[in-house]
């Protein structure tokens, strides 16, 4: 895969906020309805590592001035089990309902760590 340009992820981050907003009108979701948390849109729940996530959800290019932390909380309150298994997951088609609940599940793991480690790092003020 090419190096996106900044202007590339910057338009990919735009195109998944209209990609959440439309997930909720929408009747029949499917794994390539959701803004899976990635640079590379990923096919099953295995590429969504940890490495990947973190390069999203930190990235420069993201179109907020929030902080790294509040960022993560954001997409933590979009991925969240309770939320996603009660008002997207049932929109799912049955026959990729399993795969999208096990990336939901990931992202969201992925993301407490990604809070986690940050949590933990100098430039949260521990050490300043």
């Amino acid at each position: 895969m090419k190096q996106m340009s900044k202007e590339d992820v910057i338009k990919l981050f735009e195109e998944h906020e209209r990609r959440w907003t439309r997930l909720a009108n929408m009747d029949v979701l499917t794994w390539y309805s959701f803004p899976w948390p990635m640079l590379k849109p990923p096919t099953d729940p295995e590429q969504l590592t940890f490495a990947d996530v973190k390069a999203y959800v930190l990235s420069p290019h993201q179109p907020t001035d929030k902080s790294n932390k509040e960022r993560i909380k954001d997409f933590l309150r979009k991925w969240h089990p309770d939320r996603f298994e009660t008002k997207l997951l049932p929109k799912v088609r049955e026959d990729e309902r399993e795969k999208v609940q096990e990336g939901a599940g990931a992202v969201a793991r992925n993301l407490n760590q990604i809070l986690s480690t940050l949590s933990e790092s100098p430039e949260n003020g521990l050490f300043g």
